[in-house]
């Protein structure tokens, strides 16, 4: 029996390399990535397409030739503080690029996985369900939230997947992952900061990656979220991994996001509800430590080529 063919945008950030890395190592799907970046060479089912997914023309003919059984959307411009200055850039990529891929698979009936964001929530409540009404507190979110809108009334076999806040280490591509760069940081002795008025409920990439091929796979559509099982402020987070990684907590400086200048808004609480993921979806949604020791092993059988 052949593989499925996965489109996949966003190729180079860290959450599209986890879906990569588990859907070649599962054997179910041939991997077609789309990447800004310069192309890493063929393997075998991994396929990477360099372009400009803001090239709507090439967009078409690209999934046209692919013809792809589902698309996993995760390109985005997702800097806060870039969109809130830069906000037509933000608009053509989050919101524009959104709209042709839902198109697309809108015309031919195909399954559309949408990567959303806790931040599409004001943070005033917290533990937020799929059925909350988002609010924008940033232009980002803005983008977020009139995205998720086109793929729930243009895809037909559509998700929109909210993300908590994504913990792990780069498998394949790169990206900007908080734990990397905390890692670097701890390993020279250097004071990390995270903001302690930043509620979330962190959900690891492997199990990020691992919940978007399932759903890719399965009938479900609509609204999901995935978030962690851990309710957590992001600077108790941070002294819990540094511990668990053999430093002190000490090292951890704790800010408020929100009394910075120059920064546009961020969500206090944002905490996502996961009672719904924990109810169709067979991948388990992870407490915070179990999380973290489930992208170190990740991590390390990536190395070692398992």
């Amino acid at each position: 029996m052949s593989a499925k063919r996965l489109m996949l945008t966003g190729y180079g950030g860290f959450v599209a390399g986890s879906v990569a890395w588990q859907a070649l190592r599962n054997g179910d799907w041939d991997v077609y990535a789309l990447s800004l970046i310069e192309a890493p060479e063929e393997r075998e089912r991994f396929h990477c397409i360099q372009f400009d997914l803001t090239d709507a023309a090439q967009l078409r003919k690209v999934f046209e030739e692919v013809r792809p059984e589902a698309v996993i959307h995760t390109a985005a411009l997702a800097d806060i503080d870039y969109c809130q200055n830069n906000q037509a850039d933000a608009e053509r990529i989050n919101v524009g690029v959104t709209r042709e891929l839902a198109n697309l698979c809108g015309e031919s009936g195909i399954k559309m996985i949408f990567c959303s964001t806790d931040t599409v929530f004001a943070g005033t409540k917290g533990m937020y369900t799929e059925e909350d009404a988002p609010t924008a507190l940033n232009f980002y979110a803005d983008t977020k939230i009139r995205a998720e809108e086109i793929v729930r009334t243009t895809v037909e076999r559509g998700v929109v997947s909210r993300l908590s806040l994504v913990m792990g280490l780069p498998v394949l591509g790169a990206g900007n992952s908080f734990l990397a760069k905390m890692f670097d940081s701890l390993k020279q002795g250097e004071a990390v900061k995270f903001p302690a008025n930043e509620i979330r409920t962190p959900v690891d990439v492997i199990t990020v990656g691992r919940a978007f091929l399932e759903m890719a796979g399965s009938d479900f559509t609509g609204t999901i979220h995935l978030g962690g099982s851990t309710r957590i402020d992001r600077y108790e987070m941070a002294c819990l991994i540094a511990e668990k990684l053999g430093y002190s907590r000490d090292i951890v400086v704790a800010t408020d996001s929100n009394a910075m200048p120059g920064r546009a808004p961020r969500p206090n609480d944002a905490s996502l509800d996961n009672r719904k993921a924990q109810r169709v979806l067979q991948t388990p949604m992870q407490p915070l430590m179990d999380a973290l020791a489930l992208v170190l092993q990740s991590k390390k059988e990536q190395e070692h080529g398992t």
